[in-house]
C-alpha cells in the first residue's frame, strides 16, 4: 500500500472485521464472494444488510468494502500462521504449511492488495465511473473470448508469440486454400483469427 493510502482512515471498523472473520471461520472450506455477502446480509451486518446489489454503484461499494476487509484480515492472519485466500469464487482460511493452494501467496508488490486497501478508490467512484468500469470489463471479456476462439481456429493455445501465430497461419492457410482443395469459408476464418491474434481487435 502506498504511503498516501496508509494515511487515509479505513472505511471499516474493527467490529466489522470481526464479523467478517466469524463468517469465514464458520465455513473452513471456503465460500464464494456472493455466499459471504449473503451470509453477512442475512446476519444483519451493516453495510451489507442494506446493500442494493441490483444497483451497479451499490454493488461496487459492497464488493470494495468486503475485499478491503479481506485484505486487512489477510495481513492480520499472516502473523498467526494462517493464510486467507481471496478470490471471488474462493474465500477461505487455511494454515500456512509450505506452499498454499491456487490463489496463494502474493508477489512482493500485490496490486490488488494496494487497490483494495486504498479507501480513496471508493470515494472517487460514482455511478458513471462504475458504468465505465463495467463497460471496460465487458469489452475485455469479449476480447478474451474472441482470442480464445481465434486460437481454436488456428489450433493454438496460450501462451503463444507472434512468430508462432504467423507460422501456424501460413501452414493452415496453405492447407485450406481453395486452390489446394480447401474452402473459402475456412480460409476466411483463418484470416480473421490471424487478425484478432496479431492486432487484438
Amino acid at each position: 500500500m502506498t504511503a498516501a493510502a496508509d494515511a487515509v482512515a479505513s472505511p471499516v471498523s474493527p467490529a466489522l472485521l470481526e464479523r467478517v472473520l466469524e463468517c469465514l471461520r464458520v465455513r473452513p472450506d471456503g465460500l464464494t464472494e456472493h455466499a459471504l455477502i449473503t451470509q453477512l446480509r442475512d446476519a444483519g451486518v451493516e453495510p451489507f444488510a442494506g446493500a442494493r446489489l441490483q444497483e451497479p454503484l451499490s454493488l461496487f461499494q459492497t464488493h470494495f468494502l468486503l475485499f478491503h476487509c479481506l485484505y486487512r484480515l489477510r495481513d492480520r492472519l499472516a502473523g498467526q500462521s494462517e493464510w486467507l485466500r481471496i478470490h471471488c469464487l474462493d474465500i477461505g482460511i487455511e494454515p500456512v504449511s509450505g506452499a498454499p493452494r491456487a490463489g496463494g501467496f502474493p508477489a512482493p508488490h500485490d496490486p490488488l492488495r494496494a487497490y483494495y486497501l486504498d479507501p480513496t478508490r471508493l470515494d472517487t467512484m460514482d455511478a458513471a465511473a462504475v458504468e465505465a468500469l463495467l463497460g471496460e470489463f465487458w469489452s475485455r471479456l469479449r476480447r478474451d473470448e474472441q482470442r480464445e476462439q481465434a486460437l481454436a481456429v488456428l489450433e493454438l493455445a496460450d501462451p503463444v508469440d507472434a512468430d508462432t501465430i504467423r507460422h501456424q497461419y501460413r501452414r493452415m492457410a496453405q492447407r485450406h486454400h481453395p486452390d489446394r482443395g480447401g474452402d473459402t469459408a475456412t480460409l476466411q476464418r483463418i484470416n480473421a483469427a490471424r487478425w484478432v491474434l496479431l492486432t487484438g481487435e
